[in-house]
């Protein structure tokens, strides 16, 4: 594998990674949020958690995508 192929799997990992962090981080906030549902709900509320699943979401599936990329026009 070229630098350039690892570089680029490499940066396809990461993101992949911070988007699955992220939508870890949403799930447990919803979580740790229940317990005060005045604070939940000023702060956005199921929204907030709806976008950050969806952005983390989008973020692991680019990376997913740049592996991808990466693999097929190495051959």
């Amino acid at each position: 594998m070229l630098s350039q192929d690892a570089a680029g799997a490499g940066l396809g990992v990461l993101a992949a990674v911070i988007g699955a962090a992220g939508i870890g981080a949403a799930i447990r906030t919803r979580r740790r949020r229940d317990r005060q549902p005045e604070a939940y709900a000023s702060a956005g509320g199921v929204i907030y958690t709806v976008v950050q699943i969806g952005c983390s979401g989008l973020l692991m599936a680019g990376g997913m995508a740049l592996i991808a990329l990466v693999l097929i026009v190495r051959r």
